[in-house]
């Protein structure tokens, strides 16, 4: 699973969400967003709650709320994948998600599931893609029990959120005047972590073939 490149219209995505900041509708976004981008991982969930964070930073959302929003979503979104994964079963899951790539997402997260368990279920949330493969994974290989799940998605949703959140956030408060600046920051930072993550993983699997 690639790192996922820089996203084109990141100012977009901020200039149209800084419009919904005058109303409920931003915490909205941020739990809707998270959720979906759960189990249709082409919902930028990261890019949204970052520049939540960012203009909470601002002073134009509030950031324990970006973040229980964040949290709650991604909890959700976890949720809906491993029920869907339990309820379609393996091939059905699969028949969805047909590309190569997919699939060799599949056995990574079926592989550290049977390695690692609970472990594996928080670092993936840092995986673009991989958190996809490894909620709908946990459903299906029915050696996960769903209380084991829950106790480490709780976990994992709630780092996740307050890492993306606070990470616009600082980015925000250091350009108050400019917060499209706090944004590419705080996104930069979070591709590196994804990078740094990704490494760690590839070094890993190079040393287990040798």
């Amino acid at each position: 699973m690639p790192l996922v490149a820089f996203p084109p219209g990141l100012l977009a995505v901020f200039d149209q969400f800084e419009s919904w900041v005058t109303s409920d509708w931003a915490y909205a976004a941020i739990f809707a967003v998270s959720t979906i981008d759960a189990f249709f991982p082409l919902v930028p969930s990261e890019t949204v709650v970052i520049t939540g964070g960012v203009l909470a930073g601002a002073g134009d959302l509030t950031l324990p709320l970006v973040i229980l929003a964040a949290s709650c979503g991604a909890i959700l979104g976890d949720n809906i994948s491993y029920w869907l994964g339990h309820w379609l079963g393996e091939r059905t899951v699969k028949r969805f998600f047909k590309s190569e790539k997919s699939r060799a997402g599949f056995a990574w997260a079926e592989r550290q599931l049977d390695e690692r368990g609970t472990y594996i279920i928080v670092v993936a949330r840092f995986i673009p893609g991989g958190r996809t493969a490894t909620t709908f994974a946990s459903g299906y290989v029915r050696t996960f029990p769903y209380r084991r799940f829950i106790v480490a998605d709780v976990i994992a949703g709630v780092i996740w959120g307050t890492y993306a959140a606070c990470l616009g956030y600082f980015g925000g408060k250091t350009f108050e005047q400019q917060p499209w600046k706090g944004l590419l920051v705080a996104f930069a930072v979070a591709l590196a972590v994804a990078g740094a993550v990704e490494l760690v993983r590839h070094l890993r699997r190079v040393r287990t073939k040798t």
